[in-house]
């Protein structure tokens, strides 16, 4: 526990460096030019977030639906399908920080989301079908020339969302996880994330975790909080994109629940991260100074850069 507590920690902290970077969009459309002032006038979305050493991510939209998400400099794809006006599918193909120390693992992962909602239209389940894909070093391959990417390890994991009953937001995510046998999944993990707020701004995430034995669900095991606080009254960047895609890149890695900050209209200057599970619980604080354009839009914190585009 107190070894994933410090991966936590070096994800957290890899985001520390600024970009001055200015680009143009896919199409040669002038974005945000992150050194001046002036700013971006009408509509607009977010396209992309970079740091000096690498973009982050890059969004690409049919008409105002955002349709791809292009991660890292390896060109991790999330291809993201709509029915109507919601979310229906995502599908993820690429890397991914799975044990949190700051670099994207070697061996690839391909996974898809399906979202379902209820009668009110809000999400009420995420079904995920992950698998796992390992490069073989097994002669006649070797570290140095490994082999093909070969499958070795397939989960699915279900996600029940719940809301508030007085104020309707985002109340809590409860997962069970585990591997996929003879097509069917075989649940041997838990967690459950409970959401606390401060008006609209998220204020605290709360992760509780364990084993699942049969279908009892053990002590949990794995006990972290994350707070935020000091929120500015200017515009997240997040707040561009659809609550469902924000909750699916949450979902993406283990205890990505860090990012929830992403969920608020607002950004926090200062959060901290605390595991729980110690006899004396360890906090570790962080803090930014955000920079804004003239539309009050952030275009800069914590070691990121957003790039924005009209519409």
């Amino acid at each position: 526990m107190k070894r994933l507590f410090y991966f936590i920690l070096i994800l957290v902290g890899v985001s520390s460096v600024h970009s001055c970077k200015e680009i143009m969009d896919e199409n040669g459309d002038p974005l945000v030019d992150i050194n001046s002032n002036s700013g971006l006038n009408g509509p607009r979305a977010l396209y992309r977030e970079i740091t000096d050493s690498d973009t982050l991510a890059t969004y690409y939209y049919n008409g105002l639906q955002l349709s791809k998400v292009v991660t890292d400099s390896m060109n991790s794809t999330a291809d993201i399908a709509w029915s109507g006006d919601k979310i229906s599918r995502v599908d993820f193909r690429g890397f991914l920080d799975l044990d949190g120390n700051g670099k994207l693992d070697k061996d690839s992962i391909t996974y898809n989301q399906q979202f379902t909602y209820g009668s009110t239209g809000r999400l009420e389940t995420v079904s995920e079908s992950r698998s796992f894909f390992k490069r073989s070093t097994t002669a006649p391959y070797t570290v140095a020339a490994p082999g093909p990417q070969t499958l070795y390890q397939k989960t699915k994991t279900i996600y029940g969302i719940k809301y508030s009953a007085t104020t309707s937001k985002l109340d809590s995510i409860n997962m069970r996880t585990g591997p996929e046998v003879a097509g069917a999944p075989s649940y041997n993990k838990y967690s459950k994330v409970k959401f606390e707020y401060s008006g609209d701004n998220v204020s605290k995430v709360t992760k509780f975790g364990g084993n699942i034995t049969g279908s009892v669900m053990a002590a949990p095991s794995e006990k972290l909080s994350f707070e935020y606080s000091n929120y500015d009254d200017k515009i997240n960047p997040f707040t561009l994109l659809p609550q469902v895609y924000k909750i699916s890149r949450i979902l993406s890695t283990q205890n990505n629940e860090v990012k929830s900050w992403i969920l608020s209209p607002n950004s926090p200057t200062r959060y901290s991260i605390t595991n729980l599970a110690q006899p004396i619980p360890t906090s570790v604080f962080f803090s930014t100074n955000y920079n804004y354009d003239a539309q009050t839009y952030m275009r800069k914190g914590y070691g990121v850069n957003y790039i924005y585009k009209p519409l």
